[in-house]
């Protein structure tokens, strides 16, 4: 039931089959900025813990296409295996790093999201064409987040890049006097930590970014309490079905009880408002049983079958209140118990005996 139909607010917070619902659907909650900003970071760390290796092997490819080109012709006939070896080089050079970032890109995705398998968010729809949607979507919450997002990210990069240049630039004269390199391995320092900088910055973007995006996805997965009702209704079933289903059940589970009082050996009362059948039979019960309690309206009729069939009543107020409170029907007679039950049957048997 929508918001429009039922005229009520989206008030409550969303229940846990309405996100198992959403995820289905592919809607789940996520940052596209959380995995750009760990790759981003990821990235440069994997550059800076692998600079000696990827500094030896482009050191490697240098020396040795420079000390071949007085020797080195291209033709048709070695123009495959030239290519082939030109990606080699490459591929060893940068397939580490361009591993670690695969990773990276997967594992961030992943945490967010897990593993999804659905086809809803291709299904074509008329309201992603819909002008009218398009505005709405142009000018939403999210937009303009996105849009003073991207703006901070621009700001904040020029301003990393112009304050790291700025603190280094009495260094570059004297650079002239210094190897390729030394000029090589400066402006590589300088451009590390300008990216360093700048990723953390937008780490930190991401980590906002993701709020933002939980407080959205919440908001949007938020239901009315006619939709909260209509849940319950669906998956635990009908209230009052399930309160007729329950005085169904009772009612059954009264009569069988009452159907096993005839069989009591006594009943114990209090004398007017509770009574309990006991029954005893020392070949296969090891203690007494309760076969039978009720209170009100059902220690009445419990009394009145008892009568129906000679079952005597023997009153106990203290010992018919413990019975009712800590027994349950089908329930052997406790311990601290058995000596007070023991010594009413004894009592029933000696009248009976007496009788015959």
């Amino acid at each position: 039931m929508s918001e429009e139909s039922s005229g009520q607010e989206k008030t409550e917070d969303p229940t846990s089959r309405r996100l198992q619902e959403a995820r289905k659907k592919g809607d789940v909650l996520k940052s596209m900025e959380v995995p750009s900003a760990a790759v981003l970071l990821c990235g440069l760390l994997a550059i800076y813990s692998m600079k000696t290796y990827m500094y030896d092997r482009l050191l490697l490819v240098m020396r040795y296409y420079l000390s071949q080109l007085h020797s080195l012709t291209i033709t048709p006939d070695n123009l495959l295996q030239l290519s082939l070896e030109v990606m080699t080089f490459f591929a060893l050079l940068v397939g580490p790093l361009m591993i670690v970032i695969f990773i990276t890109a997967l594992a961030s995705n992943y945490a967010q999201v897990g593993v999804i398998f659905s086809t809803e968010k291709i299904v074509p729809k008329f309201e992603k064409i819909d002008p009218l949607k398009g505005l709405q979507r142009l000018f939403s919450m999210q937009t303009l987040f996105n849009t003073l997002k991207s703006i901070a990210k621009l700001a904040i990069v020029g301003w990393v890049a112009y304050s790291v240049v700025k603190d280094n630039v009495y260094n570059l004269l004297p650079l002239m006097d210094q190897t390729p390199l030394a000029i090589f391995i400066f402006y590589a320092k300088i451009s590390f930590w300008m990216f360093l900088k700048a990723a953390l910055i937008i780490a930190g973007l991401a980590a906002l970014d993701w709020l933002f995006q939980r407080w959205q996805f919440m908001k949007k997965m938020k239901m009315t309490k006619q939709e909260i009702k209509e849940e319950a209704k669906n998956t635990e079933g009908d209230p009052h079905v399930k309160g007729r289903i329950r005085s169904i059940q009772m009612e059954m589970a009264r009569k069988r009880m009452m159907a096993d009082v005839p069989h009591a050996d006594v009943i114990i009362t209090n004398p007017t408002r509770l009574a309990i059948a006991i029954k005893y039979d020392s070949a296969t019960m090891a203690a007494p049983k309760v076969v039978a309690k009720g209170a009100g309206v059902i220690a009445h009729r419990i009394k009145e079958i008892a009568k129906e069939n000679r079952i005597p009543l023997m009153e106990d107020k203290p010992l018919a209140q413990a019975l009712y409170k800590t027994v349950e029907i089908g329930e052997e007679i406790p311990a601290n118990l058995f000596q007070a039950v023991a010594e009413i049957l004894a009592h029933v048997y000696s009248v009976k005996r007496k009788a015959a």
